[in-house]
């Protein structure tokens, strides 16, 4: 995907999520391909708002190790394959790296993981070559510091590592990698480190939207895709394409090895053609994917096996090239207000009653700023009505809470639905400076008692509704790779 962190979130309830609640750890990448975003003692501060407890970094920032220092944030960071080639040729320079970017600011930064490389088979085939070497001489390093039992070393790939995806039962490595992947599965094996694959159901839909059933993508299907070489039953593509994994992980006799998917998301904007990439495929899909790791643990093929799980983006990234959706997959945008509501807990959202005349749960409210601007107030409101998917039919002329008609009090009624509808949180009511926080009755918009509680029904609605209807080359080659499987899939989906 990119250089970046990965973020592994829980939710605005997080402590019940990482707490509680079984299931794999469920992660948000946090891309940095951007020249609006927060610095990282900024972004910091917001995932520790948000009890974040998991992170990956693509690379190894000094200024983002200290950034995360002494938080209790658990790292994962990178090496990335420009760099492949130092770490193959000398054991020294592994060393060196290890002494100068790790040691200083271990273990004050929790570094638990590190990623050698990433998507090698979609980089020149020279880089393939040199990752095993690459992880044997980082693992080396690791244990002359006593750290190889505290850091596990493994690299990332994408769904393109395979030749065949359905059914999963028939899930086979391409034989064309062989030559290093059989070597790094042994190495996996034998130092006890998953194996790290991105997850995309998003471009299998994209790519063939008529050969695929996007509630099936968006785990909404109602009816079951059967492999009929085992009988299992799968219920969306997320789990089918994990055990295709697994079967060509166990097709190699590597049955002890698990699976850890490292990015999987859906956009939330694309260009004209990628109709799929809309706020509520992007808020169904993710809601769904975490309900589905937190309550239904494991795939068909390996019931009950946790999988850690890590959702890209944490950011819009404004610097990515190719198509407009590459460069929409966060979940905040910069200035750190949601791109959609998302249900991090995996429950669904709790309708307030729209008879009672009290719009928080915590007695808190936000309104707009009375020194705000009123560019900035127009700015805030038209981003809440439109891409923080708050429903402001109410504010609409002849509507309810069209008066007091002003603009303070439209942006109060749009920034306190948008501040329930998202944890009422501080960062919910940011807008950029324009929303306040309070505790006092803000009876001047008796609106934001008579109808917030309508509105965050219909919010809570949506995120768990079907709606109307990542970015790597390798996805692209995996469904075409797959492609008698999809239309199997789309055929069996429909049933």
């Amino acid at each position: 995907m990119g250089s970046g962190f990965v973020v592994v979130f829980a939710s605005f309830q997080l402590l019940l999520l990482f707490g509680f609640c079984r299931g794999g750890k469920i992660g948000v990448c946090y891309g940095r391909n951007a020249d609006d975003l927060p610095t990282p003692d900024k972004a910091v501060q917001l995932i520790k708002l948000h009890n974040i407890k998991y992170v990956r970094i693509y690379d190894s920032n000094i200024q983002v190790l200290k950034a995360f220092a002494n938080t209790g944030i658990e790292l994962m960071i990178g090496i990335p394959n420009s760099d492949l080639l130092a770490f193959s040729q000398f054991q020294s320079n592994a060393d060196t790296w290890l002494k100068n970017n790790i040691l200083p600011y271990y273990p004050a930064a929790r570094i638990t993981y590190i990623t050698v490389g990433a998507e090698v088979t979609e980089a020149p085939s020279n880089v393939s070559a040199l990752v095993v070497t690459a992880m044997q001489n980082v693992v080396t390093s690791l244990k002359k510091a006593g750290l190889n039992r505290k850091i596990k070393v493994s690299s990332t790939h994408s769904l393109g590592v395979l030749s065949r995806s359905f059914p999963p039962s028939a899930g086979a490595f391409d034989s064309k990698f062989a030559f290093f992947l059989r070597p790094m599965l042994e190495f996996l094996a034998e130092n006890q480190s998953p194996f790290m694959v991105n997850i995309y159901p998003y471009y299998a839909y994209r790519d063939s939207s008529s050969n695929v059933s996007l509630d099936y993508a968006l785990f909404e299907s109602s009816s079951e895709v059967i492999d009929p070489n085992t009988g299992l039953l799968y219920t969306n593509m997320f789990d089918a394409q994990i055990d295709a994994i697994n079967f060509a992980l166990m097709a190699l006799n590597f049955r002890t090895i698990q699976i850890m998917v490292t990015e999987t998301g859906w956009p939330s904007k694309g260009s004209p053609k990628e109709t799929a990439a809309t706020p509520d495929n992007a808020q169904t899909y993710n809601t769904n994917l975490i309900r589905h790791l937190i309550n239904d643990t494991g795939t068909p093929a390996k019931a009950g096996e946790e999988i850690d799980t890590y959702i890209f983006s944490l950011f819009n990234e404004n610097r990515k090239p190719g198509l407009e959706s590459e460069r929409n997959w966060g979940l905040f945008f910069p200035d750190q207000t949601s791109v959609y509501n998302l249900d991090f807990t995996g429950k669904a959202t709790v309708a307030i009653n729209p008879d009672t005349n009290t719009t928080s749960s915590n007695g808190t409210w936000c309104i707009a700023s009375s020194t705000a601007s009123e560019a900035d107030l127009t700015n805030g409101l038209d981003w809440a009505c439109g891409s923080g998917n708050v429903d402001c039919t109410a504010i609409q002329p002849s509507q309810p809470c069209f008066e007091p008609d002003s603009l303070v009090s439209h942006a109060s009624y749009a920034f306190n639905s948008y501040y329930q509808q998202n944890g009422a949180t501080d960062i919910a009511c940011s807008f950029g400076g324009a929303g306040v926080r309070t505790n006092k009755n803000p009876s001047y918009d008796n609106c934001l008692y008579m109808t917030f509680g309508a509105t965050n029904k219909t919010a809570a609605a949506n995120a768990t509704a079907s709606p109307s209807a990542k970015s790597s080359s390798s996805v692209k080659e995996a469904v075409s790779t797959c492609i008698l499987g999809c239309l199997l899939m789309a055929s069996f989906a429909f049933l």
